[in-house]
């Protein structure tokens, strides 16, 4: 299934605003009306004076592009020396509460789409004048309230990774999937057909999404219901429910997302639901692996909706250099930085630039779930989805009744 086969992402990558009835595909995500994407950094202003700009990114790839980029940027812009600083992206938006007051954070720092209501109420972040093409989605996904917040650098979903040495065609349903899985385990003794985490409520959220069934209802911003504990959510949270007597009679506490992620990647699972930034270590590891849509749920014939994520970089509201941090933003997304991105990482880029090369294959697979994906909600009530929601899929993955945890967690994340 290998391509050489350069991709065009501006007409392949598609993302579903909430409330695709039914499951259907969601309308083909365009580029914004913003002006044409910048190619090259802007000349410096003459005699400027020096400049020191923080940057928060996380490791294992984001660190290498962001370096590369800055050693790239100086080069015109002589008078700005941009420090990375190592803090993880689930990690910025708390930390920014405490060391932006302080005077001591980033001027930059990268954070999930889904954390700006929370940032922007709390006012750690600014409003951006962004005037890059990016995508229509990561547009929408950087837009808190009518404004800007962020400057989109890339864009992310999961999608179901099958060991192809393991499992030569993947299902396209649930109860394939099961079907497949029974056989599997019975003649693979210390293999597993399938794994997931299931205390993450970023992936268990494709099981609520039945029948286009949308966190936060169809705008993502329904502050008074989740529509977690609809009665078309719960056909596919029972499906989830199953797959532990079925296939995977493993505890929850025991399949964390390093675990599950440590056994495709050593060659003992058939398939896993995961996201591009896997590419690198299984392609690595060696494992002869395929990418594609999510299995449909019952009674539905296009693939499961998922959750998508932009990532951003946000110009927090405590630093002393707004005009000039904008602009190194702005810089990153440029064709030529974001494709660097693309190469270190394998993350899909925010901008139309070709993607290819050795992650070609994996990122077509990828693209077609982004039709099927949604963007995070990004109100102040996601803050209080996470762990909860961790808990209650964990619970019921454990033997809880579905309806009664769907029930008790829509009324703590709508609770005040």
């Amino acid at each position: 299934m290998k391509r050489a086969l350069a991709l065009i992402l501006a007409l392949a990558l598609a993302f579903a605003m909430a409330g695709c009835a039914g499951g259907a595909s969601p309308a083909a995500q365009t580029p914004s009306s913003n002006a044409a994407a910048q190619t090259q950094a802007p000349a410096a202003p003459a005699a400027a004076e020096p400049i020191s700009i923080v940057v928060w990114e996380s490791e294992g790839g984001p660190d290498q592009w962001l370096q590369q980029a800055a050693a790239k940027y100086k080069e015109s812009h002589p008078n700005v020396t941009v420090e990375y600083k190592h803090v993880e992206l689930g990690d910025t938006s708390t930390q920014i509460a405490l060391d932006g007051p302080a005077g001591v954070g980033a001027d930059l720092f990268a954070v999930p789409h889904d954390k700006i209501g929370e940032l922007v109420t709390n006012g750690h972040v600014l409003a951006v004048d962004l005037k890059a093409d990016v995508l229509e989605g990561c547009l929408k996904a950087a837009t808190y309230d009518g404004k800007v917040y962020g400057y989109p650098q890339s864009t992310e979903t999961y999608a179901l990774f099958y060991n192809k040495d393991l499992c030569p065609e993947p299902p396209k349903t649930w109860e394939e999937l099961i079907s497949f899985g029974k056989e599997f385990n019975a003649a693979n003794p210390g293999k597993y057909a399938f794994v997931i985490d299931p205390g993450n409520g970023y992936y268990e959220v494709l099981f609520a999404s039945a029948k286009g069934n949308t966190l936060f209802g169809p705008s993502g911003t329904d502050t008074a219901n989740t529509y977690l504990n609809t009665a078309d959510a719960l056909v596919g949270v029972k499906i989830f429910s199953s797959l532990k007597s079925e296939i995977l009679p493993v505890a929850a506490a025991d399949l964390a997302t390093s675990t599950v992620d440590g056994l495709f990647q050593g060659g003992q699972v058939a398939m896993h639901i995961t996201g591009p930034w896997n590419f690198k270590n299984f392609k690595d590891a060696g494992i002869n692996f395929g990418v594609t849509t999510l299995p449909a749920l019952p009674g539905e014939s296009t693939p499961a909706l998922s959750f998508s994520g932009t990532r951003l970089l946000c110009v927090s509201a405590y630093t002393d250099h707004p005009a000039e941090v904008s602009e190194f933003a702005e810089f990153l997304l440029s064709s030529e930085i974001q494709s660097l991105r693309y190469d270190i990482t394998g993350a899909l880029p925010s901008v139309s630039v070709q993607l290819g090369g050795e992650y070609g294959e994996y990122a077509t697979g990828l693209l077609g779930q982004m039709d099927y994906a949604y963007p995070m909600p990004s109100i102040p009530q996601m803050g209080k989805f996470w762990d909860s929601a961790n808990s209650a899929f964990a619970n019921i993955w454990d033997g809880a009744d579905p309806q009664a945890e769907m029930d008790s967690l829509n009324t703590v994340i709508i609770s005040e």
